[in-house]
């Protein structure tokens, strides 16, 4: 059986490090938002013949200067433009551009995001993270209700939320830094996958958790509580570890073969996945354990 819990002081340096490196990542270069966030245009395009790989268009469209232009392929040989502006003359000059290159191209249909639909859409997205957060521990507080020994069941909640708040952090910070060095931007996408990472990374610490719920209840009263905590870790630690990795294994196979519509959308997933097993199995119970020695020395 290995002593998980005893490596809590090098586990606890390791994520304090790294959060701490994201946190100043994030307030120091911020997220590169994309249209979503920031207001833009919205415009499909219909090809005559099948849709053109994204780097020609992206280089047919190079000198008309578009930020944040992504390319999307939507079927039916059509394909999803967005690009920071709502400027009616850039719109004309770049389905004129297209026309030049591939005859037959057709508008469909030109959608305006303008700033204040963007800012509504990061207040949402914000609370829709909060009340996932909140929801979250207030129910593991709940479904823990019955197990108060010797640590009151909201902190089971708290220790969660704590790993969940490590886990997010770490991802956003990641994605600070890709939009500074590389021109990473986020929009909706990147919100669904921290809510995302939020059930996955919350469902290994449940498992967790909840077998250290019955180890207290089948123990005797002479086996310390660090003890439980650990042999409940060695118990999930095989299937904790095999869970996440056929998810890593299907996310990297997305990442690498799955087009650029959802590269970024996989990546984060891939860090908060990954992050969260190790959270799951290396932080949120040993906040258990530390819980329970602070309330022995006080």
């Amino acid at each position: 059986m290995y002593n998980i819990i005893s490596k809590t002081k090098y586990t606890y340096a390791f994520s304090i490090i790294v959060t701490l490196l994201s946190v100043v990542s994030i307030f120091v270069w911020g997220l590169k938002f994309g249209i979503d966030f920031t207001g833009g245009t919205l415009m499909e395009i219909k090809f005559e013949k099948s849709v053109p790989a994204n780097q020609e268009i992206e280089e047919k469209l190079r000198d008309l200067s578009l930020g944040s232009l992504t390319i999307q392929p939507s079927g039916n040989n059509s394909a999803l433009l967005r690009y920071a502006s709502e400027d009616d003359a850039t719109n004309q000059s770049v389905i004129k551009k297209l026309e030049e290159k591939y005859p037959g191209a057709t508008q469909l249909r030109v959608d305006f995001i303008n700033s204040s639909v963007s800012k509504e859409l990061k207040s949402k997205s914000l609370m829709a993270i909060f009340w996932a957060v909140a929801g979250i521990m207030a129910y593991i507080a709940f479904a823990f209700r019955k197990v108060s020994r010797p640590v009151e069941s909201w902190k089971y909640g708290a220790g969660a939320v704590i790993a969940l708040v490590h886990d997010i952090l770490i991802t956003i910070g990641v994605f600070a830094f890709l939009g500074h060095y590389y021109g990473v931007e986020v929009g909706i996408p990147f919100i669904a996958a921290l809510l995302t990472i939020l059930g996955f990374s919350v469902h290994d610490t449940i498992v967790v958790y909840d077998r250290t719920r019955e180890n207290l209840i089948r123990s005797s009263s002479k086996e310390k509580f660090p003890d439980i905590v650990n042999r409940s870790l060695n118990e999930t630690l095989v299937r904790s570890i095999n869970t996440s990795l056929t998810v890593i294994i299907t996310l990297l196979a997305i990442y690498i073969f799955g087009g650029d519509s959802i590269k970024h959308f996989s990546l984060a997933l891939l860090v908060g996945v990954t992050f969260g097993t190790y959270s799951s199995i290396f932080i949120a119970s040993a906040l258990l354990v530390t819980i329970y020695k602070w309330q022995i020395k006080s």
